[in-house]
């Protein structure tokens, strides 16, 4: 399966109290809303997370796997640096604990959202349910319905999918294989027409 990645402008926001020192939260994914990807129409329904894989998910900085995670969910138990909650009809929300202290990376990041510099969240994620609608016009609308893994969530300096050479290289590999079973979809729903009409014919003789 093909890695995607999706971006929204919903803000990621830092604080501090004693329990968690610097942390971030934020909603990385985002049920029922539309995104114009250009060529198509994309939402991801309610529910898509039901039977997601999170088990291990990291936190990076704009998608860039070099780095090393500034936190990590491992099974989203209690000790896991990252925390993540799907919430039924909304999607899911994170907080992610930052070493501020030992971190300089983590330190720039924090001080960039606390700032209001980066205020975009993303998240990598691999499909194995979707449906595609209006497949016979220029601008279908293809509905994520199940998400099979998210592999990473990011704080991203652009909350836009050209914004990062990162960014676009994934996602124009992602569309390509969205734009494939797109026209597969239309193939086959030219094939079920054809026969449709050849049974139609064979039923008027």
């Amino acid at each position: 399966m093909t890695k995607e990645i999706r971006t929204f402008n919903f803000d990621v926001r830092a604080d501090q109290n004693e329990e968690h020192g610097s942390f971030l939260t934020g909603q990385p994914i985002v049920y029922n809303e539309r995104t114009d990807l250009g060529w198509c129409d994309e939402i991801i329904e309610a529910g898509a997370l039901d039977d997601a894989d999170l088990r291990d998910v990291r936190f990076l900085v704009n998608h860039n796997t070099d780095m090393i995670p500034l936190a990590r969910s491992r099974n989203n138990n209690a000790n896991s640096t990252m925390q993540l909650e799907v919430i039924p009809e909304r999607g899911m929300s994170i907080r992610v604990d930052l070493d501020t202290e030992n971190n300089a990376e983590a330190k720039a990041l924090y001080s960039a959202v606390k700032r209001g510099d980066i205020s975009g969240m993303s998240f990598m994620f691999l499909i194995d349910k979707y449906a595609w609608e209006d497949i016979d016009t220029e601008h279908p609308t293809r509905r994520i319905m199940g998400i099979s893994k998210v592999l990473e969530v990011s704080a991203v300096t652009f909350p836009a999918y050209e914004a990062t050479s990162i960014q676009a290289r994934g996602l124009a590999d992602a569309l390509e294989s969205a734009k494939a079973t797109l026209e597969s979809a239309r193939a086959e729903a030219r094939e079920t027409e054809r026969k449709k009409q050849k049974i139609r014919i064979l039923t008027m003789r």
